[in-house]
């Protein structure tokens, strides 16, 4: 049986180049996603703002599903699939790297995250399942993970993020 790849080792490495630049640019990263994908938002913006595995700065990151203020009102007030674009509208910047996670690709909240953050100049990058979902065509670079079962994606995608804060800690060596 032919072994298949989950992870293209070679978009992780683009994506961790491509956030280092942007962090040395003064941007920021920011990070997004629902349930299992929130907790996995929130993971990787903790690794940055606190550390990895080396002693270094704190490096700018925040993840939008904390505040759950911003979420319940912009929620409330506006529609839930506006709940990442109102938060990116106001907080992105033309330097910043913007993270969307949904295991389907297909997540409106996230989507539109997304777009509002193309709008703004940031870089996009999709973090999704095998199909890759609207999220991945709209995002300007997606990593995919080869499964449509959403327990591996979510594997997988800390396995992603992890390799991509490794990697931060290195190119700051």
């Amino acid at each position: 049986m032919e072994a298949r790849r989950t992870i293209d080792v070679a978009r992780v490495a683009e994506a961790s180049r491509i956030l280092h630049e942007r962090l040395m640019k003064g941007g920021k990263l920011i990070t997004f996603g629902n349930g299992g994908s929130a907790a996995d938002a929130q993971h990787f913006a903790a690794e940055l703002s606190g550390k990895f595995v080396k002693e270094r700065r704190s490096l700018p990151a925040v993840a939008l599903t904390t505040n759950t203020s911003s979420i319940t009102a912009i929620g409330n007030d506006y529609d839930y699939s506006e709940i990442f674009s109102r938060q990116v509208d106001g907080l992105c910047n033309e330097n910043d790297f913007v993270v969307g996670i949904s295991t389907s690709g297909n997540s409106e909240n996230v989507i539109k995250g997304i777009e509002k953050a193309k709008e703004k100049g940031a870089f996009t990058l999709a973090l999704t399942g095998r199909k890759g979902g609207k999220l991945a065509e709209v995002s300007e670079m997606s990593i995919r993970v080869n499964s449509d079962f959403t327990p591996i994606i979510q594997e997988v995608h800390i396995a992603i993020i992890h390799m991509i804060c490794y990697s931060i800690d290195s190119l700051l060596e």
